[in-house]
Formats: structure tokens, C-alpha cells, sequence
């Protein structure tokens, strides 16, 4: 169909020409999927690449009745960037999206944990558990003291390498989205527990595609995000915390923290790999104290 050729080459354009991750890609290509299934379940005859401005009109109105505000800003988004590139590439003369608006939105905080509760989630991990002779609890701990001390994405965590690693000049290499690298400063502390950590992996048996990874499973293979998603589940359920984190909540904590103790805002947009400092500038707004300690410190008639 004409339509599912368009579909792979817009998601081509995505990889090679955009740069974005697997991951973003997909979102995209969901975005798609939905209203083609939408199209089916109504018996609408007309192919997506055709589709007119009325279709995606009721379209929008449907699918948002069961969508937040924010979920249904990212959808219309994902839809006009495929049409957008349709009309580029001749597959269409114009965008049904160009005249929808997207509802609007707050700027969502990020969710952060305190230094206390960072702790009692490490602490609370059992250092002594095994699972088929892996220590992962020294492998968990690792995880956590990387996640919050290097800033990571969980993607970024579980395709880190051995490799990646430059102890000796305190720094570790990171590939973010769209396969773009940085180097982001690893302190001793975190250092310690993977060394730690690479001594227990040094005696398993290690899948051959994933011998330079750092933190495998029991059977020597990449951990994949939802186990480290879970590992962070089961530590805040133990400590009682009354909170939903994830992975990025310490990515959001490493970037508050940093701020709030005097870091400037331009290196934490380095450390963590925004592109626009725009981006980073979110966290400007997580605690209004510290912007007024800075106020009453530093200005000469205060």
C-alpha cells in the first residue's frame, strides 16, 4: 500500500535525517497507527495519506475524550510532523493539521526526591541478595548511585559500556538521543560501587552481544528498562515512600540538587544533555526558595 511505504519512509527520515531514538520514533508511529485504526473501526474507506481536514477533525475529538491535555498536544504534534512531511515529499498537497490547534497546556514540573529519601531507597537495598549466584544487589546499588550521580536516562544507563568508562579522569561517556555523546563527570563514590560491581560481573558468563554492557542480569544480558523501572518500584514500596517514581526521578532530583546548591544552570544542560538550555531552564522553577536565597545573598541592596 502507498500509504505503509510512506509510513517506513517517514520513519527513515526520523532515524537518518532527525537523529531521534528508537523510542521517539515509535511514538511517532503510534500516533499513526491510531488513526488508521480509527479509519478501520468507522469503515472510512479513504487511505491516511489522503485523508481530509474534516476526517481529522473528528478524529482529534474522539481519540481526546479518552486523552489529557498534554497527551493530546503530543498526538496532534506527532500527527502534523508525518503530514507535514508528506506534503514535503509530494505524497500530498497539504497538512489537514495546519488549522488544528493543540489544547493548551501548563508546564509540568518534574517530580524530585530529597537527599534523605535518596537515601533510604539505597539503603535500602540488600546488598546480600543473590539471584543464581549474581549479587544484584551490589549491581543495584550501582544503578541507583549512577542514575542520581551522573543524571542519566534509564536508555542511557542500561546501554552503558564498560568502555564508557574513564575513571582516571573522573568522567564517563553517555549516548543520549539520537545517538549524540557526551561526557558527564562521575564523582568517587559511584565509581567505587561499580568497580565493586565489575568485579561480581567479572565472574559470569556474559551473552557475546553483550560483553562491553556494564550492568547485565542473572544470565550475563543487557537489563532492559522495565527491570530497572521495577527494582526502583519495589525499593520505594519497601521504604513506604508515598510517592510514584521512576528512573527519571533521579535525573530530575541530580539536575534540582545540583541547582539548588549553586550549580549553573548552562554545565547542568551539559550534564544532562539537553539541546536548548530552554529545556533545563524547567528546573528554574522547582523550588522558588533557592531562587530567593540567591536574591538575599548576592544582590548589594538586600
Amino acid at each position: 500500500m502507498k500509504w505503509l511505504n510512506a509510513v517506513n519512509d517517514f520513519k527513515y527520515y526520523l532515524k537518518i535525517e532527525r537523529g531521534l531514538s528508537d523510542n521517539s520514533i515509535a511514538n511517532y508511529e503510534l500516533d499513526v497507527e491510531k488513526l488508521i485504526k480509527y479509519l478501520e473501526t468507522h469503515n472510512i474507506t479513504i487511505s491516511p495519506i489522503d485523508i481530509d481536514h474534516e476526517h481529522i477533525q473528528s478524529f482529534i475529538y474522539k481519540t481526546s475524550k479518552q486523552l489529557n491535555s498534554r497527551s493530546q498536544s503530543r498526538l496532534i504534534s506527532g500527527l502534523r510532523s508525518f503530514f507535514s512531511y508528506l506534503v514535503f515529499e509530494d505524497y500530498r498537497i497539504t497538512n489537514p493539521l495546519d488549522h488544528v490547534e493543540s489544547p493548551k497546556i501548563g508546564r509540568k514540573l518534574p517530580d524530585t526526591l530529597a537527599i534523605e529519601e535518596i537515601d533510604a531507597l539505597i539503603n535500602a537495598i540488600d546488598l546480600s541478595k543473590e539471584f543464581n549466584g549474581v549479587r544484584i544487589g551490589e549491581r543495584n546499588r550501582a544503578i541507583l548511585e549512577t542514575l542520581y550521580s551522573c543524571g542519566l536516562r534509564v536508555s542511557e544507563l542500561i546501554n552503558l559500556k564498560l568502555s564508557d568508562l574513564f575513571f582516571d579522569e573522573g568522567f564517563i561517556k553517555v549516548t543520549g538521543k539520537g545517538d549524540k555523546q557526551r561526557f558527564v563527570p562521575i564523582g568517587g563514590t559511584t565509581q567505587k560501587y561499580i568497580n565493586i560491581w565489575k568485579d561480581i560481573r567479572a565472574h559470569i558468563n556474559v551473552n557475546p552481544a553483550d560483553k562491553d554492557t556494564l550492568f547485565l542480569n542473572n544470565r550475563g544480558k543487557q537489563l532492559t528498562r522495565a527491570m530497572i523501572f521495577t527494582i526502583i518500584k519495589n525499593l520505594a514500596k519497601d521504604i513506604h515512600l508515598n510517592k510514584v517514581i521512576s528512573p527519571h526521578t533521579f535525573r530530575h532530583s541530580f539536575a534540582t540538587h545540583l541547582l539548588e546548591n549553586g550549580a549553573d544552570l548552562r554545565a547542568i544542560q551539559l550534564m544532562l544533555g539537553h539541546e536548548s538550555i530552554t529545556t533545563t531552564e524547567i528546573y528554574m522553577h522547582v523550588d522558588r526558595s533557592h531562587l530567593k536565597d540567591v536574591l538575599l545573598k548576592h544582590h548589594p541592596r538586600q
